[in-house]
């Protein structure tokens, strides 16, 4: 006798905006409070949710973070394949930088709640990092040393090389209220962020050419 396996449901278009709102409201609060200074209660409220209807859909604070904090490195880790999948050094740092700073502008209170978490040591977020950001900066890495061997780039120490893109990049999120402070703008533009893409992959890949 063939058993039919029960028919998977896709969530209706209302439940997913609703997921949507909570998830955009949770990240604002987040970035800007950190993760004890939040409450699902001051979640649901901004939304006009009751708290039961917002357990509905996650069944607890750390699981509404973590679900910020995957929607944050899912979108990260979409972009950044550029070094990995590249066959040329220089394009592939072009490309890499550009995305890196694209995000920083694009969102940067899910860059804020991904730096507090980091700043915090990761304790709830620690598990991930190793899962999927590790795999990805190992094989940056190794990429970068397979250049330098065919002699497309100078031999430095590809770890800290990327621990400084990812510095110099994040610092457009983390850092860019006091960067417009000091320019005497409300906010950094475009421009200011395409300067900024400019130099740093000049400075990056004079460091490697050869």
């Amino acid at each position: 006798m063939n058993e039919t396996a029960p028919a998977v449901r896709t969530p209706r278009a209302a439940t997913l905006r609703k997921q949507e709102a909570i998830l955009a409201e949770a990240e604002r609060q987040f970035a800007r409070f950190g993760f004890e200074g939040v409450s699902l209660d001051s979640i649901a409220a901004a939304l006009d949710l009751s708290r039961q209807n917002l357990l509905y859909h996650w069944p607890s604070k750390e699981d509404l973070y973590r679900a910020v904090l995957d929607s944050v490195m899912g979108e990260w880790m979409a972009n950044m394949n550029a070094i990995t999948e590249a066959s040329e050094p220089k394009a592939a740092i072009e490309s890499y930088v550009a995305d890196k700073l694209r995000f920083s502008r694009e969102r940067p209170s899910g860059n804020a709640v991904f730096t507090r978490e980091i700043m915090a040591g990761a304790p709830r977020y620690a598990d991930v990092l190793k899962a999927q950001v590790m795999p990805l900066l190992h094989a940056d890495v190794a990429r970068f040393e397979r250049w330098a061997a065919e002699g497309l780039i100078r031999r430095l120490d590809f770890t800290h090389l990327m621990f400084l893109i990812w510095s110099s990049t994040q610092a457009y999120a983390d850092l860019a209220p006091q960067f417009s402070l000091y320019m005497g703008k409300p906010a950094l533009d475009e421009a200011d962020f395409e300067r900024a893409r400019g130099l740093i992959t000049r400075l990056i890949w004079r460091s490697l050419e050869v």
